[in-house]
């Protein structure tokens, strides 16, 4: 047995000091710019592995052992997820029914502030439930820019509106995440976020309109902005708290779509809002004359069918997987546990952390048929048939899509390496207990904690994997929830995805703005920090006015 030991340098400062050297080495090596993320979070894992052997005095067998565990556990499910959703979404393109749900979208209304309500915001949300990862922003700033946005608006104003559901985005995979290294159940961490998000979901919907069409282009679609914001801020908070965490986004994504629709067929604004640039002072207005239009064709039935087909065949799947009756039956057929040898058992979690000595779990749960990564790969291997994509075809695009992912999946493990080793080290508590100091206003600052994770790792999954265990250790010293505060790191986290490099550098690729990201950033900055703050202050108020609303049903 090995006893974790918090101050191992005899002196809190100095100890509180090492055990940051892990996340600071990655966190200053992503922010330089200069060192390509998986490069850095390797860097990071083998910088981890010193720190815990050499000054937490972590055997080294144990050390290594936690490390792999935590590579193998960044690839299943995590990056399975990642891999799977990708997949599908390359088939959509390669056959063409891509371009034709873009067409579909792009239609539906000429006034541009409608536009960004339902590609920004609610067709952005299904991408981010369906694959996150940079991917909605890619390709609401794609069609954003195809139907004659400027550059900045396209880019910028995508960025802002993927925020409230990114916590639930890649099949809930930052919940996930976020489970794995707390050790604390995934259902009742997305449902504490359920308790959050959702009034995010009613202004983002606001805030994104204002940015681009100032208070009175906003105030003469009111109606419309609030139809959007409650038909997906409401199945948000049903489908969190009383179905799953996986399907968030998708089911509150597709009725609030729909009900946007819906409501356009009744009401429209007295005049239509057409200008394509942002009403301030916009730079990349000049560069709108080289922008592709998009084809604005109306789609048959038959074609609107075949565009929808495979993100139908989707939901469908994922209604099932995401069903607890269904993992228990799934997992009643195929289920291994592996404890590790050597790790499993052997270490004890220590007080102050500890009541008393309790020791740590080191187990990979390979339950393949019930992963929600499987369930993706047969939606998409499904939809791959019905669009008449033969075996051959798919086994090729496959292939091509693991060398796309490639680089992704190396950084998910070796970012789940890092959380897992510092958790099972003990290195995080370290850091838990001097996080403690801030007494009160933890809830405040453990929220920006969240937003920072993100801001500088670029996923709102690393930063719970990084931040996630610290936030229940420190949330325990000060007497809070510790589902109420990992909740808020990936809620508080959520506003920091619009000005991390990764999402700044695909949203300038995607809208043909190459070597202009530091106006993008410059623009989205403030946005971040105002939108981030008030979710700090949600969390304070759920912590000490209003502890009813941090209360989850088990």
């Amino acid at each position: 047995m090995w006893n974790q030991i918090y101050d191992p340098l005899h002196n809190p400062v100095l100890s509180t000091i090492a055990a940051a050297v892990p996340v600071v080495t990655l966190l200053v090596l992503i922010a330089s710019g200069r060192v390509q993320a998986h490069i850095a979070a390797i860097i990071a894992v083998i910088v981890a592995n010193l720190i815990t052997i050499f000054v937490f005095t972590m055997p080294v067998n144990m050390s290594i052992r936690a490390s792999i565990l935590g590579v193998v556990t960044g690839f299943f499910p995590i990056g399975w997820i990642v891999l799977n959703v990708i997949f599908l979404y390359q088939v959509t393109v390669t056959t063409g029914r891509f371009e034709l749900l873009k067409r579909a979208v792009g239609g539906v209304t000429e006034d541009r502030r409608l536009q960004l309500l339902l590609i920004a915001f609610s067709f952005g949300a299904f991408f981010e439930g369906a694959s996150g990862f940079g991917t909605p922003v890619a390709i609401t700033g794609a069609v954003l820019i195809g139907l004659g946005f400027s550059p900045l608006a396209a880019s910028g104003l995508s960025l802002i509106a993927n925020t409230a559901p990114v916590a639930y985005g890649a099949l809930g995979t930052p919940i996930q995440g976020l489970a794995s290294v707390t050790g604390l159940d995934p259902y009742i961490l997305g449902a504490m976020v359920g308790r959050q998000l959702p009034f995010f979901s009613l202004i983002v919907p606001f805030w994104v309109v204002w940015a681009f069409a100032g208070w009175k282009g906003m105030k003469d679609v009111w109606p419309a902005i609030l139809v959007t914001g409650v038909s997906f801020a409401v199945p948000q908070f049903v489908i969190s708290n009383f179905i799953n965490p996986w399907i968030v986004d998708i089911g509150a994504s597709l009725i609030s779509m729909g009900a946007l629709i819906l409501f356009l067929k009744v009401w429209q604004p007295r005049q239509l809002w057409l200008s394509p640039a942002l009403r301030g002072r916009d730079e990349s207005a000049s560069t709108m004359a080289a922008a592709k239009p998009l084809d604005k064709t109306p789609l048959t039935q038959s074609e609107l069918f075949s565009a929808l087909l495979p993100w139908i065949m989707v939901c469908i799947v994922m209604l099932v997987w995401g069903n607890g009756g269904f993992k228990t039956w799934a997992n009643s057929i195929f289920t291994w546990n592996y404890p590790v040898p050597e790790l499993h058992q052997m270490i004890n979690k220590m007080p102050p952390v500890a009541p008393g000595p309790t020791k740590e779990s080191a187990v990979f749960g390979f339950t393949y048929l019930s992963f929600t990564g499987t369930g993706m790969l047969i939606a998409a291997i499904i939809s791959g048939f019905l669009m008449g994509v033969g075996p051959g075809k798919l086994v090729t695009e496959y292939a091509r899509t693991i060398r796309l992912c490639a680089i992704s999946l190396i950084t998910i493990s070796a970012m789940l390496a890092i959380g897992t080793l510092t958790r099972l080290s003990g290195v995080d508590a370290t850091l838990g207990l001097a996080f403690a100091a801030t007494g009160v206003l933890y809830p405040f600052f453990g929220t920006l904690l969240g937003w920072l994770g993100v801001a500088l790792t670029g996923s709102d999954t690393a930063s719970n994997v990084l931040f996630g265990n610290l936030q229940k250790i420190t949330s325990e010293q000060l007497g809070l929830s510790p589902i109420l505060m990992g909740a808020a790191n990936s809620s508080g986290g959520v506003m920091g995805k619009m000005i991390d490099a990764q999402s700044i550098v695909v949203a300038s690729t995607a809208t043909n703005w190459y070597g202009h990201e530091g106006t993008i950033l410059r623009f989205v900055f403030w946005h971040s920090i105002v939108l981030a703050c008030l979710v700090g202050v949600l969390v304070t108020l759920q912590a000490y006015v209003w502890p009813f609303t941090a209360m989850v049903l088990k």
